[in-house]
């Protein structure tokens, strides 16, 4: 049984029974384009940055090794995990560095050939820890027009799970994941105590949401949450927001990038952890409910 499964069924795993732990963390922002050589050149940078500056888990915004101008062109860079040379270049990456990398998401070809958006984290031995898919597909058209459909361009992901980084629980998802919060519950329920959410937010969305879904998702879960993000205007012509943060579990922003900075830096204190969910139990008040029948009307 996964860890995921045994903390839903034993939901007392968000205790830590007096275990705490520090873990130095760094989002990187980009503007990814078309091309992976140049979008991966400048991560390495990025990534080399960061860990110089002390920081022992590296986290990627999503669709961080190439964003393309339609679906043609994205299925034609396609590669299966193990023959992707990006994949490839993260494991060394990480591996000459000794540092976690999380690869926020990439465009992959699945066992059936189906593109799915991948996130990877891997150990500071270059192995890949932990993989997610993107579960919940971004299918709207936003006020000023905009449209996304990446249902007819990816296959959703069916399964949550998180990693052990240095002893801290990391619960991966992707961008729009954040709207669905049970996601999150589930998560933090299993133990998960950093939640990671790399995106590439849209401009308008970003202005409108970004910031307060980020710090309900903290807070209601009292888990620090990390959100790498694509910023500026991309050769494909998308415009996404930036404004990558690092949220305590109180629902502070504490680290937030600008629109020139590389990346952004904070230390974790799983200490803040115990202490937002000893004040505020969520997980051990809630109950279990029906609705109402909606054939009749409720009155006062």
């Amino acid at each position: 049984m996964s860890s995921l499964w045994r903390g839903l069924l034993c939901p007392k795993l968000w205790l830590y029974d007096g275990l705490m732990t520090h873990l130095s963390v760094a989002c990187v922002q980009l503007c990814s384009g078309c091309d992976p050589a140049d979008n991966m050149a400048e991560i390495d940078r990025r990534v080399r940055l960061a860990a110089a500056a002390g920081a022992r888990l590296v986290a990627l915004p999503e669709a961080c090794t190439f964003m393309e101008k339609n679906r043609a062109a994205m299925r034609a860079r396609l590669f299966t995990e193990q023959k992707s040379p990006q994949v490839a270049a993260f494991a060394e990456l990480a591996r000459a560095l000794g540092v976690w990398v999380l690869a926020g998401s990439q465009f992959l070809a699945d066992e059936d050939d189906a593109a799915v958006n991948r996130s990877l984290v891997f150990a500071p031995d270059g192995t890949i820890a932990a993989r997610y898919d993107k579960i919940h597909m971004f299918d709207v058209t936003l006020p000023n027009g905009e449209v996304h459909a990446e249902s007819q361009s990816y296959k959703a992901g069916t399964k949550a799970d998180m990693v052990e980084v240095d002893g801290v629980w990391l619960g991966l998802s992707i961008c729009y994941d954040m709207r669905f919060p049970a996601m999150y519950r589930a998560l933090a329920s299993a133990g998960a105590q950093v939640l990671s959410v790399p995106s590439a937010f849209t401009q308008v969305t970003g202005e409108a949401h970004w910031h307060v879904l980020l710090r309900a998702r903290a807070i209601e879960n009292g888990a620090y949450v990390l959100a790498p993000a694509q910023m500026g205007t991309h050769e494909n012509g998308r415009r996404t927001f930036g404004h990558s943060l690092i949220v305590d579990p109180w629902g502070t922003v504490i680290a937030e990038a600008g629109a020139d900075d590389d990346f952004v830096m904070a230390e974790l204190d799983m200490a803040a952890v115990d202490k937002a969910r000893r004040a505020l139990p969520v997980f051990a008040h809630g109950r279990s409910f029906s609705l109402s029948d909606k054939s009749e009307p409720v009155h006062d």
